[in-house]
């Protein structure tokens, strides 16, 4: 990795600029109590400085102002919109003029090495691939000291350490091997794709519920159940606000999605909502089905559904009836009886799109964090073999504690999914996701639309939990539409329903991430939960002042939840362990970075297509550490998650550059850790606040 003391230059001090240490627009004359009312960070005044003006902001705001942010145009190539068809073309063209070396002839350097021969479609043209490859990377190997040689060889950016590595690889070591497990087999993906994996404890649970009826999918069944629940101005909650609202009805109505091409490895909702019908089952007798009743229990209600006749298996359906029959079922184990994971006083780094990726949590892991779990992984796309939606459920081996998410419209997808995470994978969890607010996991009915389907959420959890014996926890939000919510009328039945835990996210579905989040209403469902249930909340954690203020105004929370605070200071797990206000240097910062470019690589790779998806997910991740403002430069500490920084001056010239909030400044941070980036270079952060193009900003 190179050294950053060679790219970094000086940057302007304030009494060299001669302008005023503060202005108005950074608030500088007001207290710091008006200036925390605002919401505005209240940096010393000293370090003030007026917001810069960039060329791509032609609003002529600062890029600070959350106005400019929304209605700021991209810059050259990146507010381009390009087709899909265009996207690929270029892609495509890309790959032709790019030479790919074959990857067992760069392991070994030996043109006879391929078993493939002519017929290879890779290069094997090792003269004309060492003119092409840009010259390495300063630093080492990130595969030094594994005990093995680099798995990419030549194409390594970091070829020229590899003899060094192999002399080193001589001498034994005492480094801790580090490796990653649940990655997707292939034999596992072909059955996938030709939709013959074997499930056989789901079909079994789903029968038991009622739910695998032939010629008659889940969808169907669950629609007529919840067509005979009472209108929803009678489901009342406890704090007497009414549930009257329905959900939009294109949530429900919607045809099942189309199979959407695949993206790159950060979580696409395009791709998933588990709204696709159950693959195809073999011929059974028809199970006729019980009227059912429906009881109102705190607002909720009981699906029974039973058969008049006994279903007769097929010889090859014997084992899996037998896993479930009339003689046996008063034996199976309670939900709440199977064994629990104790999440007590532990720190739970929550699940966190894009950037909550394993390199990420590494680092979270090195600073302190007990718990990890893994980005939202869509159901069905898991069971569709995507080999991009089971990268997200990789673990590494320092993960001791590691669990992943998963989301879901119907039991049947859940259901059928952690059976196949229980089967092929090693995981201590599953975690299934009722609270996502995004539109197109919404309007498939899942998400945040569960919410307002109770019989579903029943459905959903009573599937998953009595298929596997892994704990099955659940997050939530307190509801689906501001000021009617209703988690304190489900708390109960969750646990009862098999739910080990339930981590509540202190906003609505309405809100998406604006207020504060609600501890109050946190603190309620987690006195009305049952001793069974561990009870978790979630929102606004940014120091270990909150946690232990959370923690003392409610004993009967098991622990909470550090999202998006991880994502502007990983280091917060240290402070909470350490109960301190870590006033954290530019250069600690720096090698933190390192870290998280290491891991990197060895996650995706030291060759050129490793390097540059380990700096688009730093990329991704410096969008959101600029906000941290470091502790020495507050008038009032710890600061809020919801504080707005001004522009300002940090104690150095890295500190500065660390504060800014132009992607060109990421970039420029980015070069100091893995070179300079390519020819026609973009990026565009997913939130869409900024973007940086090598033609706007050289």
């Amino acid at each position: 990795m190179a050294e950053p003391t060679a790219e970094l230059g000086k940057l302007p001090a304030p009494e060299a600029t001669g302008e005023a240490p503060a202005s108005n627009a950074n608030g500088a004359h007001r207290t710091p109590e008006e200036l925390v009312a605002k919401a505005i960070a209240p940096v010393k005044s000293e370090f003030l400085r007026p917001p810069p003006v960039r060329p791509s902001c032609s609003s002529g705001q600062g890029e600070d102002a959350p106005e400019a942010k929304a209605s700021a145009p991209q810059s050259g190539l990146v507010k381009e919109k390009k087709s899909k068809r265009q996207l690929k073309r270029e892609r495509q063209q890309e790959k032709k003029s790019a030479l790919n070396l074959c990857p067992e002839i760069a392991k070994t350097g030996d043109i006879s090495s391929c078993r493939y021969k002519d017929k290879c479609r890779f290069s094997h043209d090792l003269e004309a691939f060492n003119t092409q490859k840009p010259a390495d990377l300063e630093g080492e190997c990130p595969f030094i000291g594994a005990g093995e040689p680099c798995p990419f060889g030549l194409a390594c950016r970091f070829s020229g350490t590899h003899k060094d590595a192999a002399a080193s690889a001589a001498t034994p070591s005492s480094h801790k091997k580090s490796f990653e497990m649940n990655s997707l087999k292939k034999d596992v993906q072909r059955l996938l794709w030709k939709n013959k994996m074997r499930l056989p404890k789901s079909e079994a649970r789903l029968k038991t519920l009622g739910l695998s009826v032939h010629n008659k999918s889940v969808k169907k069944i669950l629609e007529e159940v919840e067509s005979k629940e009472p209108d929803s101005k009678d489901c009342s909650v406890a704090n007497g606000n009414g549930c009257k609202d329905a959900v939009p009805s294109e949530m429900t109505s919607k045809d099942h999605p189309q199979e959407v091409a695949e993206e790159d490895s950060a979580v696409t909702v395009n791709d998933a909502v588990a709204d696709e019908p159950p693959p195809p089952k073999k011929q059974k007798n028809v199970l006729e089905e019980e009227n059912s009743t429906s009881e109102a229990k705190n607002g909720t209600h009981t699906l029974q559904s039973a058969s008049k006749e006994s279903y007769t298996p097929t010889e090859q359906e014997a084992s899996t009836d037998n896993l479930m029959t009339e003689n046996d079922r008063s034996l199976k184990l309670h939900p709440r009886e199977k064994k629990l994971i104790d999440l007590r006083d532990k720190l739970y780094l929550a699940p966190l799109t894009t950037v909550g990726n394993l390199p990420f949590r590494r680092v979270c892991k090195s600073l302190g964090a007990d718990v990890t779990c893994g980005e939202m992984a869509m159901g069905t796309n898991l069971l569709q073999g995507q080999a991009s939606e089971w990268a997200l459920l990789r673990r590494h081996s320092s993960e001791d504690i590691f669990g992943v998410q998963i989301c879901g419209a119907y039991p049947d997808t859940v259901a059928r999914t952690v059976e196949l995470i229980d089967q092929e994978c090693t995981v201590d969890f599953i975690d299934i996701n009722m609270g996502c607010p995004i539109d197109l996991v919404v309007n498939k009915g899942a998400g945040s639309a569960l919410l307002t389907k109770p019989m579903r959420m029943k459905a959903i959890i009573e599937a998953a939990s009595g298929t596997v014996d892994t704990p099955i926890a659940v997050k939530v939000r307190t509801g689906y539409f501001e000021g009617k919510n209703r988690i304190d009328s489900l708390i109960a039945d969750i646990g009862y329903w098999g739910g080990s835990a339930v981590t509540i996210h202190g906003r609505s579905r309405q809100q998406r991430y604006s207020k504060l989040a609600d501890w109050d209403y946190i603190y309620q469902c987690a006195a009305r939960a049952p001793d069974s249930l561990q009870v978790l909340g979630n929102g606004d954690i940014f120091s270990y002042v909150d946690w232990n203020k959370h923690k003392s105004d409610c004993p009967s929370l098991s622990t909470c939840m550090i999202a998006r605070g991880a994502l502007l200071k990983p280091w917060l797990f240290t402070e909470i362990k350490e109960q301190r206000h870590w006033d954290i240097t530019s250069g600690e910062r720096l090698n933190i970075l390192k870290d998280y470019v290491r891991f990197g690589l060895e996650h995706w790779g030291s060759d050129k297509k490793g390097v540059e998806t380990t700096r688009h997910f730093l990329l991704e991740w410096l969008s959101y550490t600029f906000r941290y403002v470091p502790v020495g430069l507050l008038e009032v500490i710890p600061q809020q998650l919801n504080w707005r920084p001004p522009s300002y001056y940090g104690r150095n010239d890295l500190e500065t550059l660390m504060a800014s909030d132009s992607a060109a400044d990421w970039v420029r941070i980015s070069e100091m850790l893995l070179g300079k980036v390519p020819d026609g270079f973009t990026f565009a952060p997913k939130h869409k606040s900024n973007a940086y193009d090598r033609a706007e900003n050289g």
